[in-house]
């Protein structure tokens, strides 16, 4: 089974971790990450934007990023929000298994 880490930003830490809990909750994910202090620069309806953020880093399988997109979708803020996922090509397999382990079957 493919495992993946999927990179999400957020306008703040409340945000981040009320949709955070709810992915690990409903198993969208076996674990995030929160990071806070991130200064982002993005092109936004023709100008540069500076902004804070916080980044989520969430682990999950390949077969529920699409479930986890439209999820966090549903409840971001933002209108077009950063949800990317990054594949896992190696690791510690323990933590590998974990991942599969703790996500929602099916």
């Amino acid at each position: 089974m493919e495992n993946v880490m999927v990179y999400m930003t957020f306008p703040g830490i409340e945000e981040a971790k009320r949709i955070g809990a709810l992915i690990v909750e409903k198993r969208l994910a076996a674990c995030v990450n929160i990071i806070e202090g991130m200064t982002s620069m993005y092109w936004w309806e023709s100008r540069i934007e500076n902004a804070s953020e916080v980044v989520v880093i969430a682990k999950t399988r390949k077969d529920l990023m699409d479930r986890l997109t439209e999820f966090v979708k549903s409840m971001h803020s933002y209108k077009v929000p950063c949800i990317a996922g990054i594949p896992i090509t190696g690791g510690n397999p323990e933590f590998l298994k974990w991942i599969e382990k703790e996500t929602l079957t099916a």
